[in-house]
């Protein structure tokens, strides 16, 4: 079940509304985790129930572990690390692990072996590390553990941020888990109701139809590809994996804050940015934070105390420790988005220019002004998602030489009026936030509307809610680009 679909939108969302409304306060938990369990067995009636067991035995790990000291504390503490690690790697890498080995397996004349393949359940990445920044949180004592598993269990499970963030770390919902009374307001109903629908409209609206194109463009033969096409399908899809994604975003802290959670945001004009460093700050922000707190802060402090030095190589130790730390965060961020060498190349590629950045990028680019800045990131995030979108290193760099060979053809998809309109919206409304008083708009209308634009966005909200739904019936529903991670 996803948020884009008829089913979840005209059957499941109006049921748990009125149900979680007009149960007593003390009764809303159950229903949302009831929901939330619902909500993911509809898609993965087995999964369910490697999850929830799966944070069962986590609950009561970390409670141990909690109550504990010294070595039996850090030993319950990598328990808990490996036990979810392992989770991850079974479902989302094992298969890639033994085509590896079938394809070295073939370098010796062996025959290959037999194998089936194992379903990814949606979710699995998102769900892992919200767990892994509570174990770790716990056990650095920047939390308390939770004392209820029901609490624990929502916290996992939760329905509008379950399948694809935003990764909510324990300290900015536990006390909302216990009591929102406070945010459980008509304010934050219809700001949360015309958030939803904004993120619907993005997916449905935007995403969906440049997706369309993109998807006919892409699935052109090497002879039917001119420059011309390639470049059209890289744009496209570069805005179409923003809306997808940001729309999926806006949808899930909208429905969240309809039942009174106030979810960190998770986008905020990221193709404004002015350097790939910016974009980081910008894109997919709960995640580059995860990565930040768990894995760069960590390595960049553990390579600092092998480096005592002021200089190493020639190059002053701090470039060495940023080299090291970002280059090695940035190929696990590649590997966490999917089990491809084309995604480890990804990480490989935005970690290439974030280390740029550092050593003189960031000199040159502040030169040079904001419009050029924003250009050129632009040009450096849509070879990014072309990377990103390939099935393999073959065809990305096919597709990538194909766009500056300049090579003419025939066109044989049809770009379509639909196509041109949207892609003009998507190109409006993703370089609008670079304007000051456009983002302070857009701030107001999100956190402190007044009663007239509540009321008028609202209203909008429901006209793009019937087109929205019109669309769905009339083409179908397409999944959201990172259910797949």
């Amino acid at each position: 079940m996803v948020f884009s679909s008829s089913l979840f939108l005209l059957y499941f969302l109006p049921a748990f509304l009125v149900i979680y409304y007009l149960v007593g306060r003390k009764f809303r938990n159950w229903v949302l985790l009831m929901a939330s369990l619902g909500f993911y067995g509809w898609g993965a009636p087995v999964f369910v129930f490697f999850v929830a067991g799966s944070v069962l035995l986590d609950f009561l790990i970390i409670r141990q572990m909690s109550l504990k000291t010294g070595s039996v504390r850090r030993t319950l503490f990598w328990i808990s690390v490996a036990l979810n690690l392992c989770l991850l790697l079974y479902f989302k890498y094992m298969n890639f692990f033994v085509d590896q080995l079938q394809v070295m397996l073939g370098w010796f004349g062996s025959g290959a072996a037999g194998w089936t393949k194992i379903i990814l359940p949606v979710g699995i990445s998102f769900i892992t590390f919200q767990k892994l920044s509570y174990t770790l949180d716990v056990y650095k004592k920047q939390h308390p553990v939770f004392q209820k598993l029901q609490d624990y269990a929502l916290y996992i499970f939760m329905f509008p941020q379950l399948l694809s963030g935003p990764i909510v770390r324990a300290g900015q919902i536990a006390a909302q888990i216990t009591d929102r009374s406070h945010q459980e307001n008509v304010d934050y109903r219809l700001t949360g109701f015309y958030r939803f629908i904004i993120g619907l409209a993005k997916k449905v609206l935007i995403a969906d139809v440049l997706g369309v194109t993109v998807n006919e463009i892409f699935a052109l033969s090497s002879v039917e590809m001119s420059s011309g096409i390639v470049w059209i399908g890289a744009i496209a899809y570069t805005f179409q994996i923003y809306f997808d994604f940001s729309g999926y975003t806006d949808m899930a802290i909208g429905l969240a804050r309809m039942v009174g959670f106030k979810l960190p945001e998770n986008f905020d004009s990221p193709y404004v940015s002015q350097s790939i460093t910016e974009f980081w700050r910008r894109w997919h922000m709960t995640l580059s934070f995860w990565f930040r707190d768990y894995i760069f802060l960590p390595l960049a402090y553990a390579t600092s105390r092998k480096l005592p030095k002021e200089h190493y190589l020639g190059i002053r130790s701090d470039k060495v420790i940023y080299l090291i730390a970002t280059s090695v965060t940035f190929l696990l961020c590649g590997f966490w988005h999917g089990a491809a060498w084309t995604f480890i190349a990804w990480g490989a590629y935005m970690g290439l220019f974030l280390i740029i950045d550092r050593l003189f990028l960031l000199k040159y680019l502040k030169k040079a002004g904001k419009i050029p800045s924003i250009a050129l990131t632009f040009f450096l995030l849509m070879i990014g998602w072309l990377i990103f979108r390939s099935q393999t290193l073959d065809e990305a760099w096919f597709l990538i030489r194909r766009l500056f060979l300049f090579q003419g053809g025939e066109n044989i998809v049809w770009l379509n009026p639909k196509f041109w309109t949207m892609l003009a919206v998507a190109v409006l409304f993703s370089f609008w936030g670079g304007f000051k008083k456009v983002e302070l708009w857009i701030e107001k209308l999100y956190f402190n509307p007044g009663n007239g634009m509540m009321i008028t966005f609202s209203i909008l909200a429901i006209l793009l809610l019937i087109l929205s739904e019109a669309t769905i019936s009339s083409s179908g529903f397409s999944p959201f680009i990172y259910f797949r991670f």
